[in-house]
C-alpha cells in the first residue's frame, strides 16, 4: 500500500480526535479522543519511518522505538487520568467537564 493512504488515515483519525475533544463534555470520551490523536501520530510516525527506510536514509527501528515510548507514556496518562476521573466521580457523581469549575473554590 502507498504511504499516502496511511497519511490520510492518520489525518482523519487525528481530526476525529480533535473534534471529539472540542465538542464533548464527558471526561472519559475526551480521554478516548486524546488516545485516538496519539495513535494517529503513532501511525504517521511508523508510516514515515517505512517511507524513509525504503529510501535508505534512516534506520526504520528508531521511529518504531519512539512510538513504543509514546505508547508507554499514553498508558501512564490513561492510568493517572482514570484515577482522577474516578476521584471526581466519587465527589461530584458526574464526569461532566463543566462540573470541574466547582473544584476551583
Amino acid at each position: 500500500m502507498p504511504v499516502q493512504y496511511y497519511i490520510f488515515l492518520s489525518i482523519a483519525l487525528f481530526c476525529i480526535g480533535v473534534m471529539g475533544v472540542l465538542m464533548r463534555r464527558n471526561a472519559i470520551i475526551i480521554f478516548m479522543c486524546i488516545e485516538l490523536m496519539l495513535n494517529a501520530v503513532n501511525l504517521l510516525m511508523v508510516s514515515f519511518s517505512k517511507m524513509w527506510a525504503d529510501a535508505g536514509r534512516v534506520d526504520a527501528g528508531s521511529a518504531q522505538l519512539f512510538v513504543f515510548f509514546i505508547m508507554v507514556v499514553a498508558a501512564a496518562e490513561v492510568a493517572v487520568g482514570l484515577a482522577i476521573i474516578t476521584m471526581v466521580y466519587r465527589n461530584t457523581h458526574s464526569v461532566d467537564i463543566n462540573i470541574l469549575n466547582r473544584l476551583k473554590n
